[in-house]
């Protein structure tokens, strides 16, 4: 639980694992502990915590979140604990690329998780009775292990979204009820369509969430096959929604934050054409609490489909206080054929055979407008072709002067995709190889270009160390041979 130093970015640096930074020193670096009050409660949680904690609350229950350093003197007298997971074991598309190609160990959010279920305290409340239940976006992952779920004393799993199934399970737990592992779906069946809450059975967060996060909505139309998100109804929040939310967040003094959603761009929409009169009248909304706010996700395709809505929300957002914005974005693949065989609504209204000039498009208009993107894409895409590489490699060049991260990170079976073979490093061609070459060296030479501006505002000691990061990751990679 962190949020770490006020930059959402950095906690990616959770999903690699143990490497040539000293653990205590890595931790400082992208995952310090999370400011608390006393008795361990966090100013600051997970946006999902607080939206099960608020569902709770309505409910009666008597709920508390608690930072995982201080859970000892709550489980004295605690029923359940409640447990929210981003990627439990490290299987996630990040943390599984850089753990396999670093050959380091488990990733340190898998290893937190791990050390949390074997801490004495809870092993010691088990014993008497405790009930253990997960929830959260990387609960997928334990259908594969769950030898795991027994070894480490947990009850229930709950799949997919929690706010009309949590409150019954808590409910049940509490009356000694058995319950099966797995509640709840997080497919596209009928149990799941009934499982998804509508925005009026949604509650507002009651407490603040880490770095100022208001989810805007949830769904996406582009139905894209790989994606797991895309298997839930598209629902927009009510701007009163949003601003009830934001107004936790700034109570308890945080002045940045982030708009969430799959989209921003296409907020209040039910298809892929952006309304941008909604768009800008909800950055305006977020600029009149929020000094400084960046999105969540966006697409290209959005971005193309109206620049002038770009320019508009750069004139909003980009005041006195910040001077440009990030969010993260998938390119995913410059090949068109892939593109057809499992996104094909990535590219909307545009056509597929465009999606390459569409990227390049773009790519200019967020340059022109200071929105900066953290960009992934997928290697080992089922059907990936040599052909495919080269498209995508093209791109990278093509891309040299675009002000970005492009992080490439190993197809990983979600979504529609779910029962395919996991991408495997053994996998990689040498001109796969090459694209995740092309994509570091266009990563170091960026990050050191706008590290000043990411991080202004962050303590001054901690700049040189984020240099000495990057150096050491070309270090690293001049001993392998693979960084000029």
């Amino acid at each position: 639980m962190s949020n770490h130093h006020s930059h959402e970015f950095l906690g990616f640096g959770t999903s690699a694992p143990p490497n040539v930074i000293p653990d205590w020193l890595f931790m400082f670096l992208f995952f310090p502990p999370v400011r608390t009050t006393k008795g361990g409660i966090p100013i600051e949680a997970p946006y999902g915590l607080r939206k099960i904690e608020a569902v709770l609350m309505e409910k009666g229950f008597d709920v508390l979140t608690v930072d995982p350093d201080h859970l000892k003197p709550h489980l004295e007298d605690a029923k359940i604990l409640a447990i929210h997971v981003m990627d439990p074991f490290g299987w996630g598309p990040s943390s599984s690329t850089f753990s396999r190609i670093l050959r380091s160990g488990e990733p340190y959010l898998a290893k937190y998780f791990r050390l949390l279920l074997e801490k004495p305290e809870v092993r010691e409340a088990k014993k008497r009775g405790l009930k253990i239940v997960v929830g959260g976006p990387g609960v997928w992952q334990f259908k594969y292990d769950q030898k795991f779920l027994k070894d480490h004393g947990i009850d229930v799993v709950v799949l997919g979204e929690g706010e009309k199934i949590v409150p019954k399970v808590m409910e049940d737990l509490l009356s000694g009820k058995s319950l099966p592992q797995f509640i709840g779906s997080d497919g596209l069946d009928e149990q799941a369509i009934k499982q998804s809450p509508s925005i009026e059975e949604i509650p507002e967060i009651k407490n603040p969430s880490v770095n100022g996060l208001v989810e805007i909505g949830r769904g996406c139309p582009r139905h894209c096959k790989f994606c797991s998100v895309t298997l839930r109804p598209l629902r927009w929040y009510p701007y009163e929604k949003i601003e009830k939310e934001i107004r936790v967040n700034v109570r308890a003094g945080i002045k940045g934050g982030i708009l969430h959603a799959e989209d921003v761009l296409l907020y209040g929409s039910k298809n892929w054409i952006p309304k941008p009169e909604k768009v800008i009248k909800l950055q305006k909304l977020a600029k009149k609490y929020y000094k400084t706010i960046s999105w969540s996700h966006a697409s290209f395709a959005a971005v193309a489909a109206n620049p002038k809505l770009i320019k508009e929300c750069s004139e909003i957002i980009c005041d006195g206080n910040q001077s440009w914005w990030g969010v993260e974005m998938g390119i995913e693949t410059a090949s068109y054929k892939l593109l057809c065989k499992t996104m094909r609504g990535k590219v909307l209204p545009f056509k597929p055979e465009e999606w390459y000039d569409v990227l390049i498009q773009a790519a200019g208009i967020m340059n022109d407008n200071n929105l900066v993107p953290a960009c992934t894409l997928i290697t080992g895409l089922p059907g990936e072709t040599d052909e495919d590489v080269i498209k995508t490699i093209e791109l990278i060049d093509d891309l040299k002067w675009f002000k970005s991260l492009i992080v490439p990170l190993f197809f990983v079976p979600m979504g529609q995709l779910r029962n395919l073979d996991w991408f495997k490093l053994e996998d990689l061609t040498e001109l796969q190889k090459e694209l995740m070459i092309k994509c570091l060296r266009h990563d170091i030479y960026w990050a050191r270009k706008f590290a000043f501006e990411y991080l202004n505002g962050t303590k001054k000691l901690l700049l040189p160390l984020y240099f000495f990061f990057i150096w050491c990751i070309e270090r690293v990679g001049r001993k392998r041979k693979i960084l000029a």
